[in-house]
């Protein structure tokens, strides 16, 4: 059974196309990697411009192994340069029950 993880990601000033190009290569490249499952990635858009990711890993060792893979360190720092991490609990839309997202995706 794997492990569902909700990313939140706001982008720097004018970083925005360029963060969801990153996001949309995060998933296949884990992927590649054999860290995250085939289920389907959501990537939706909060009110305020962060980009929401909805993936799943393989398995928590799958997590760990990602924290000592060179090619996904690479890869958060792409993230890095566009992007701030979000709490999904600082989203508007987590304050609904409904919470509302623009579809990316």
């Amino acid at each position: 059974m794997g492990i569902i993880v909700i990313s939140s990601y706001k982008p720097k000033p004018g970083k925005d196309a360029e963060l969801l190009k990153v996001v949309r290569t995060h998933v296949p490249i884990l992927r590649e990697l054999g860290l995250a499952t085939g289920r389907e990635v959501q990537i939706m858009k909060a009110s305020d411009g962060t980009i929401v990711e909805v993936f799943e890993w393989v398995s928590a060792d799958a997590i760990k192994k990602a924290h000592e893979t060179p090619r996904v360190h690479e890869m958060w720092k792409e993230f890095e340069a566009v992007c701030e991490y979000e709490s999904l609990s600082n989203l508007e839309e987590s304050k609904h029950p409904f919470s509302e997202f623009t579809p990316l995706n």
